[in-house]
């Protein structure tokens, strides 16, 4: 995969497994495993549900059967990603609920193009789309000039957002504040491993957390800061380009109620300049 600096979706390499439920087989040692991993008794998944805690122990024991429409009423009140709800069906005896379209097929035509737009739109501030292991499948032209100067063994397909990110030979060396930054960034996958329990996250997390960390770069302005600290709304990404620092806040946007798994494990990634500067200088490259 490479970075499409026009903005277009880039085709997809086809499904992979980007999840894996609990160990146990059977549809009820995977409802428990979520319930237990979500910290729900079963008395409260129960109210949720309109069932009772009774019915949701045979469940789980395997003494009852779950009809079909139980299981996606179980899964939808445990907040399971929509990949785990078709295994849950699976292991059920049902057939996947939720399709898993390629992005490149035409049934995605609307969704490609609208996040083109979206992506072309947002120009020259960057903005790029990930997958659920952060691989990158589309960017515009403010990310890839950020990846100027990036080693080119990062560059080649598929490229992954967080190696992108932390590599020593990635972007690291010029991120002023990589300390905090990459805490944001470790702690935010953490946050999706405890949520989807996925096992390539959890290498990648493995991988990205085990790079060396480069020595810091000075930064001029630190002192100023310390002295007059700016207000900030959110934590901002200090990046040098081009002998500028750069500054950023970025926020993630996911579609709202998925109905196929490819959509449901896209997210739209957008930085927002934190500073006046960052803005002049960004218009200034505009052609």
């Amino acid at each position: 995969m490479t970075i499409v600096a026009s903005g277009a979706v880039a085709p997809s390499t086809g499904p992979t497994e980007k999840g894996t439920g609990p160990t146990d087989k059977g549809v009820g040692p995977l409802l428990r495993g979520w319930r237990e991993r979500r910290r729900v008794s079963q008395l409260e998944l129960a109210l949720r549900a309109g069932s009772s805690a009774r019915h949701i122990s045979f469940v789980e024991t395997g003494r009852s059967r779950p009809s079909e429409e139980m299981v996606l009423r179980l899964a939808e009140h445990l907040d399971i990603p929509v990949r785990e709800r078709n295994a849950l069906l699976l292991a059920a005896g049902y057939a996947p609920h939720y399709p898993e379209t390629p992005l490149d097929d035409p049934a995605m035509d609307a969704l490609r193009q609208g996040v083109q737009r979206l992506l072309e739109g947002y120009e020259p501030y960057p903005a790029l789309v990930v997958d659920a292991t952060y691989d990158v499948l589309a960017a515009n032209r403010g990310i890839a000039m950020l990846l100027e100067g990036v080693s080119e063994s990062l560059l080649t397909p598929s490229l992954n957002a967080m190696r992108l990110t932390l590599h020593p030979e990635g972007l690291a060396p010029r991120i002023r504040n990589l300390g905090e930054w990459r805490g944001h960034l470790l702690a935010q996958m953490e946050r999706q491993i405890a949520l989807h329990r996925s096992a390539p996250l959890r290498t990648l997390y493995e991988e990205v957390a085990a790079y060396p960390v480069p020595d810091p770069v000075p930064d001029p302005d630190a002192a100023d800061e310390l002295a007059e600290p700016a207000p900030h709304f959110a934590l901002p990404l200090r990046i040098e380009h081009d002998g500028r620092v750069l500054s950023f806040v970025s926020s993630i946007s996911t579609f709202n109620t998925p109905m196929d798994v490819t959509v449901a494990e896209l997210a739209i990634e957008t930085f927002l300049p934190a500073d006046p500067a960052t803005v002049k200088y960004l218009q200034s490259l505009q052609p």
